[in-house]
């Protein structure tokens, strides 16, 4: 592929080309963005079975006495309310509030922290991480030690359990595990990013590709970014650098849960109180097309003919069989039933807010 030697590539980039997937420029990796198709792929996830590869999403450790002093820092949920062997989603701020990237945060031992960070992020957020470091603690920028595959479905636990000795089912959702699978050490996750259950499988980038193998044996559906993308969607799942940013704060982007104000001190908890005082002048909200049409990333979004926003992400929705999206609107307009305009090759189409997620799985 002419260019592709200029991007980077996990561990499984030989069985992704192998596999005839289709490959993309993702943030400066060659990846899968789909195998037989985003349709089937996405069905899989939702009905059976699916796995990704995620090991270009970055990994960051952070060890030592004041371990837990750094992470309540530099994150705005309480890591002090985890228990090791416990994960919670978490926002890595700047001062202004805004976000330098949406993180999981894993307490692994009273002196030791693994965060997973996005991949395009994981140099930016390590030198951010790393300059706001005043604590007796270390930070390493882990990634090359891990590969990670994400099993995600309603048959993801009964696909995993005869590889592994681990009682899958004693795992709580995020939650984790160190155990081994298929005879190889791993972090066993019970995390995801699709709206189903599932996990996450970090281990040692040389192992990943017969993991891969073994769980496609298995019944395990090769899915791509794309796939990915419209099952996150479909559960209102924040992707970073579109519903969140430098520019956005957790407020804003109906994150609110993972901000502890009465943690404590962290970065940006001054300007989030301020916003919280004055009051937020624009949110994210969900919404569906009633006109013909979808609208997609960066369309914009107009309210009564004035122009009010702006769409983070949108697609077609095969679980719903509805064209959905995301947008920013002002507050006032927030509201599911709102009627609005999207601006599809400038014309305007209209859609209408509604609750979000767009998805949810039966418990």
């Amino acid at each position: 592929m002419p260019g592709s030697s200029s991007l980077k590539t996990t561990p499984l980039h030989a069985v992704h080309r192998n596999s005839g997937a289709k490959m993309v420029d993702f943030g400066g990796w060659d990846m899968p963005v789909q195998y037989t198709g985003i349709l089937d792929e996405h069905q899989a996830v939702r009905t059976a079975v699916g796995l990704f590869d995620v090991s270009h999403m970055g990994e960051i450790e952070i060890r030592g006495p004041q371990a837990l002093d750094l992470v309540q820092w530099i994150s705005s949920n309480d890591a002090a309310r985890l228990q090791t062997g416990q994960a919670h989603y978490s926002g890595l701020l700047y001062d202004h509030g805004g976000f330098a990237d949406d993180i999981l945060v894993h307490k692994v031992a009273a002196d030791h922290f693994f965060l997973c960070v996005n991949a395009a992020n994981q140099d930016a957020d390590y030198a951010h991480i790393v300059g706001q470091n005043r604590f007796d603690a270390t930070v390493e920028n882990a990634g090359p030690r891990w590969a990670q595959l994400a099993l995600q479905g309603p048959l993801a636990l009964a696909t995993l359990q005869p590889l592994t000795p681990v009682d899958l089912a004693a795992i709580k959702y995020y939650h984790f595990v160190d155990g081994e699978v298929d005879g190889v050490p791993t972090r066993i996750a019970r995390t995801g990013y699709t709206g189903e259950d599932g996990f996450e499988l970090y281990l040692a980038p040389d192992q990943a590709p017969a993991l891969w193998t073994k769980l496609v044996d298995r019944g395990a559906k090769p899915a791509g970014l794309g796939a990915r993308n419209t099952l996150r969607l479909e559960a209102a799942m924040a992707l970073y650098g579109h519903e969140i940013d430098a520019t956005i704060s957790p407020l804003e982007a109906g994150l609110s849960w993972i901000v502890k104000f009465d943690k404590g001190d962290f970065n940006g908890r001054a300007k989030l109180a301020e916003q919280k005082a004055a009051g937020l002048t624009r949110k994210l909200c969900g919404f569906t097309m009633t006109g013909r049409g979808i609208g997609r990333d960066g369309y914009e979004v107009a309210v009564n003919g004035v122009k009010a926003g702006w769409v983070t992400s949108g697609g077609p929705s095969p679980t719903t069989g509805q064209n959905i999206g995301l947008c920013y609107l002002p507050v006032a307009y927030a509201t599911p039933g709102q009627t609005i305009e999207i601006s599809i090759r400038q014309q305007p189409v209209e859609a209408v807010v509604v609750p979000i997620p767009f998805y949810k799985r039966a418990k």
